[in-house]
């Protein structure tokens, strides 16, 4: 069993980590609420972006756009399709299985002709690691994500997709569920597809603000909007890229979240560990200075009856 010291210093060892562990659940804990709100702002925006596309969506049915393509007929014909993949991953560990999991489920996807734009630090070494294509001039930070990375970050894939560098553009990331659960999901970014705005409860919402007309009349009616400059297409174009820009601030935001969560958890099952190690610890501490306390008892105790017996000797002589 170790002594008393070895056992003092490993006690006052796990309550420092645990000063450190609790303040870093603080940390995450505030980052979490910070990126909620956040999300939580810029919701209603993109909402409403998303109904606008809608109802250019309904009043041109058959409108040729560049960022649309529901079917995979064409892009099947040609002998290679070129994909990037966006893939938030966190800048640094001690979250658990937050970037392992990423990174698994990217692995799953992605192949070597894939071009990779990697937010975050550790995903970036991993996967070049593995041999992957990351784009090194791609330098982002999964922390404290804003408006003008997500900007950046929009420009810089349109414009490779509008060059035809790219063909598809999809993105893996976190979404919290709550805050006990989180999923990685993957999700195409460009083309878009048009059914994805046009899901039934936003045309019934769409039909309704119209003054309960039906598609047919919505349909009927578009040749008035030719009148607006510069025209549905622009608009629709306009549009789609600040919707592309808000998805991906919500990505970045979410994968944010979800890393603060998951560093909250690994904190707290990290200090309620140390406060199991302290109790158990602190026994073994009391049971060894006890036991050193009864040695030196019963060591006393035999040199005074050692001392006695020599008094009686000597008294006898």
């Amino acid at each position: 069993m170790p002594n008393t010291k070895e056992l003092q210093n490993r006690i006052n060892s796990i309550r420092d980590t645990m000063k450190i562990t609790n303040a870093m659940y603080m940390i995450s804990s505030m980052k979490l609420r910070k990126a909620k709100s956040k999300l939580e702002n810029t919701e209603p925006y993109f909402e409403s972006l998303k109904e606008e596309i809608l109802n250019i969506l309904l009043h041109f049915p058959d409108i040729k756009d560049r960022y649309f393509r529901n079917s995979d007929e064409e892009l099947e014909q040609e002998l290679e399709t070129k994909r990037g993949f966006i893939i938030v991953v966190g800048d640094k560990g001690m979250a658990g299985a937050y970037n392992h999991n990423v990174i698994k489920e990217a692995l799953l996807h992605i192949n070597q002709d894939d071009r990779l734009f990697v937010v975050g630090e550790v995903g970036r070494h991993e996967l070049a690691a593995e041999g992957f294509n990351v784009e090194s001039e791609f330098l982002f930070s999964a922390t404290n994500p804003s408006m003008h990375r997500a900007r950046v970050i929009s420009e810089n894939i349109v414009e490779m997709y509008k060059e035809k560098e790219l063909d598809e553009v999809y993105v893996i990331y976190t979404h919290m569920v709550n805050t006990m659960k989180s999923e990685v999901r993957k999700e195409r970014l460009l083309p878009l597809k048009t059914h994805t705005f046009l899901k039934d409860e936003m045309i019934e919402k769409a039909m309704s603000e119209q003054g309960g007309k039906t598609r047919e009349q919505i349909e009927r009616e578009a040749e008035d909007w030719y009148n607006i400059y510069p025209g549905p297409r622009k608009v629709l174009d306009k549009l789609v890229y600040n919707y592309i820009t808000g998805f991906v601030y919500g990505v970045l935001v979410e994968g944010s979240a979800s890393e603060e969560n998951a560093r909250m958890m690994a904190m707290q099952a990290a200090t309620d560990n140390a406060k199991e190690m302290l109790g158990e610890l602190s026994i073994q501490f009391n049971r060894a200075r006890q036991s050193a306390i009864t040695q030196e008892i019963t060591e006393v105790i035999a040199g005074a009856k050692a001392l006695k017996k020599k008094k009686k000797k000597k008294a006898v002589l």
